[in-house]
Protein backbone atom coordinates (compact mmCIF):
# COMPACT_ATOMS: atom_id res chain seq x y z
CA UNK A 1 0.00 0.00 0.00
CA UNK A 2 1.23 3.39 -0.91
CA UNK A 3 1.96 6.23 1.96
CA UNK A 4 0.07 9.37 1.69
CA UNK A 5 0.76 10.82 4.70
CA UNK A 6 -1.60 14.32 5.38
CA UNK A 7 1.24 16.65 6.52
CA UNK A 8 0.63 20.29 7.31
CA UNK A 9 1.48 21.93 4.00
CA UNK A 10 -1.65 20.25 2.46
CA UNK A 11 -3.64 22.05 5.05
CA UNK A 12 -4.99 25.82 5.55
CA UNK A 13 -3.78 27.17 8.71
CA UNK A 14 -4.23 31.09 8.34
CA UNK A 15 -6.87 33.61 8.45
CA UNK A 16 -4.94 34.78 5.30
CA UNK A 17 -4.83 31.50 3.49
CA UNK A 18 -8.36 31.43 4.24
CA UNK A 19 -9.04 35.23 2.94
CA UNK A 20 -7.02 34.20 -0.27
CA UNK A 21 -9.77 31.65 -1.35
CA UNK A 22 -12.37 34.06 -0.24
CA UNK A 23 -11.55 37.26 -2.26
CA UNK A 24 -10.16 35.30 -5.35
CA UNK A 25 -13.89 34.83 -6.13
CA UNK A 26 -13.98 30.64 -6.01
CA UNK A 27 -15.84 28.30 -7.87
CA UNK A 28 -18.43 26.61 -6.01
CA UNK A 29 -18.82 22.95 -5.07
CA UNK A 30 -22.35 21.79 -3.61
CA UNK A 31 -23.97 19.00 -2.08
CA UNK A 32 -27.23 18.68 0.41
CA UNK A 33 -24.27 18.33 3.48
CA UNK A 34 -21.35 20.93 2.61
CA UNK A 35 -19.99 23.46 -0.07
CA UNK A 36 -16.46 23.50 -1.11
CA UNK A 37 -15.12 26.79 -2.22
CA UNK A 38 -12.09 26.18 -4.74
CA UNK A 39 -9.60 28.27 -6.28
CA UNK A 40 -6.27 27.92 -8.16
CA UNK A 41 -2.82 28.37 -6.08
CA UNK A 42 0.52 28.14 -7.33
CA UNK A 43 2.27 25.61 -5.08
CA UNK A 44 1.25 22.73 -7.01
CA UNK A 45 -0.23 20.93 -4.43
CA UNK A 46 -3.79 20.75 -3.72
CA UNK A 47 -4.92 22.20 0.27
CA UNK A 48 -7.85 21.81 2.53
CA UNK A 49 -9.48 24.18 5.29
CA UNK A 50 -12.50 23.54 7.79
CA UNK A 51 -15.20 25.97 8.47
CA UNK A 52 -17.77 23.69 10.97
CA UNK A 53 -19.92 26.22 12.99
CA UNK A 54 -21.46 24.73 16.43
CA UNK A 55 -24.88 25.77 14.74
CA UNK A 56 -24.26 22.96 12.29
CA UNK A 57 -22.77 20.65 14.26
CA UNK A 58 -23.18 20.75 18.04
CA UNK A 59 -20.75 18.89 19.69
CA UNK A 60 -16.71 19.03 19.30
CA UNK A 61 -17.36 15.10 19.00
CA UNK A 62 -19.40 15.58 15.84
CA UNK A 63 -17.27 18.19 14.15
CA UNK A 64 -14.45 16.22 14.79
CA UNK A 65 -15.53 13.21 13.22
CA UNK A 66 -16.37 15.36 10.14
CA UNK A 67 -12.95 16.94 10.12
CA UNK A 68 -11.95 13.26 10.44
CA UNK A 69 -13.57 11.91 7.62
CA UNK A 70 -13.11 14.42 5.14
CA UNK A 71 -8.80 14.84 6.13
CA UNK A 72 -8.69 11.03 5.24
CA UNK A 73 -10.64 11.06 2.16
CA UNK A 74 -8.24 14.19 0.94
CA UNK A 75 -5.70 12.06 2.22
CA UNK A 76 -6.30 9.20 -0.09
CA UNK A 77 -6.86 11.20 -3.21
CA UNK A 78 -4.67 14.56 -2.98
CA UNK A 79 -2.64 13.70 -5.56
CA UNK A 80 -5.03 13.50 -8.14
CA UNK A 81 -6.02 16.78 -7.21
CA UNK A 82 -4.84 19.99 -8.76
CA UNK A 83 -3.02 22.56 -7.70
CA UNK A 84 -6.04 24.44 -5.73
CA UNK A 85 -6.91 25.33 -2.17
CA UNK A 86 -10.47 24.77 -0.94
CA UNK A 87 -12.35 25.78 2.06
CA UNK A 88 -14.84 22.80 3.05
CA UNK A 89 -18.48 24.74 4.96
CA UNK A 90 -20.53 22.71 6.65
CA UNK A 91 -24.30 22.71 6.06
CA UNK A 92 -27.07 22.19 8.66
CA UNK A 93 -27.44 18.15 8.47
CA UNK A 94 -24.09 17.26 8.06
CA UNK A 95 -23.71 16.05 11.38
CA UNK A 96 -26.91 13.66 11.36
CA UNK A 97 -24.72 12.21 7.76
CA UNK A 98 -22.84 8.69 8.33
CA UNK A 99 -19.20 8.37 7.22
CA UNK A 100 -20.08 6.39 4.05
CA UNK A 101 -22.85 8.82 2.58
CA UNK A 102 -19.99 11.57 3.40
CA UNK A 103 -16.95 9.55 1.51
CA UNK A 104 -19.72 8.99 -1.16
CA UNK A 105 -20.49 12.93 -1.76
CA UNK A 106 -16.74 13.46 -1.42
CA UNK A 107 -16.10 11.04 -4.23
CA UNK A 108 -18.14 12.87 -6.51
CA UNK A 109 -17.18 16.10 -5.36
CA UNK A 110 -13.24 15.66 -6.00
CA UNK A 111 -14.48 14.25 -9.73
CA UNK A 112 -16.09 17.43 -10.02
CA UNK A 113 -13.18 19.78 -8.63
CA UNK A 114 -11.20 17.41 -11.22
CA UNK A 115 -13.29 17.85 -14.50
CA UNK A 116 -13.73 21.66 -13.80
CA UNK A 117 -10.10 22.39 -13.59
CA UNK A 118 -9.23 20.02 -16.74
CA UNK A 119 -11.37 22.31 -18.85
Amino acid sequence: MKACPYKREYRLLTPADFQGVFDAKPKKFSCRYYTILAANNSLGYARLGFTISKKKAKFATQRNKIKRVVREHFRLTHADLPAIDMVFIAKQGISSADNEMLRHELSYTWKKIQRYIKK
